[in-house]
């Protein structure tokens, strides 16, 4: 809920900045008009990175509870070649192709600290990467590699990043990345993935799976 409201307000922002650029634009006369074009331009170009920021803050989900945040299904094409299918919490799915024994999910987590801490705000998620790896070392160098962006910032507008990449920017704020521990993958195999405050877990829910883990383990 945070992360909408916060995402609205930022939006807001972003309407006023390009309300202002237009009412600038729309006025005659030359000198000063050509510099209130160049500074309507401005806030123009500013309103649409205000807006691009509101999405990609609107993107990430507040973590209530352990929740279940995807399932994971797997279709054998050839030996250490499957189909996947992700689909996340919100229905939307994405099927890809990945090589390997073995998939991981990562996600993008932002954790407050603190006094933000205090008020009881819960950390937010991304789904950020699918990814695929060999039992084998030598294979997992050689052979080839697969990896999935599961969700993607626009234009490069990327806030998690800027707080990831700049830690003490703002000390409240902690990006970090959470991965489910590498799973093995088989024909028919399902699997649900949770996220909780210490990250994602990932679990077998058919028996296909539960089989698949007991075989790794």
């Amino acid at each position: 809920m945070i992360f909408t409201l916060l995402a609205i307000l930022i939006g807001l922002i972003a309407a006023y900045l390009a309300y202002n650029a237009v009412s600038l634009l729309w006025k005659n006369s030359w000198f000063v008009g050509f510099c209130r074009g160049m500074f309507g331009l401005a806030l123009l170009a500013a309103g649409t990175l205000v807006a691009l920021t509101a999405y990609d803050v609107y993107s990430y989900k507040q973590v209530l509870q352990e929740q279940v945040v995807a399932t994971i299904n797997f279709d054998k094409i050839e030996d250490q070649h499957y189909f996947a299918v992700l689909s996340d919490k919100d229905g939307k799915e994405q099927r890809v192709e990945i090589r390997g024994d073995q998939w991981q999910l990562d996600a993008r987590i932002v954790k407050w600290k603190g006094y933000l801490s205090t008020f009881g705000l819960k950390p937010a998620f991304r789904l950020e990467r699918l990814s695929g790896r060999y039992y084998d070392i030598e294979q997992e160098t050689t052979s080839k590699r697969t990896a999935y962006t599961v969700h993607d910032s626009l234009y490069g507008v990327d806030v998690w990043k800027i707080f990831h990449s700049n830690p003490g920017w703002v000390p409240v704020v902690d990006a970090v990345y959470g991965s489910a521990t590498y799973l093995p993958m088989k024909d028919g195999a399902l699997f649900e993935i949770s996220l909780s405050n210490t990250g994602l877990v990932a679990r077998p829910i058919n028996e296909v799976a539960r089989e698949a883990v007991a075989e790794f383990n």
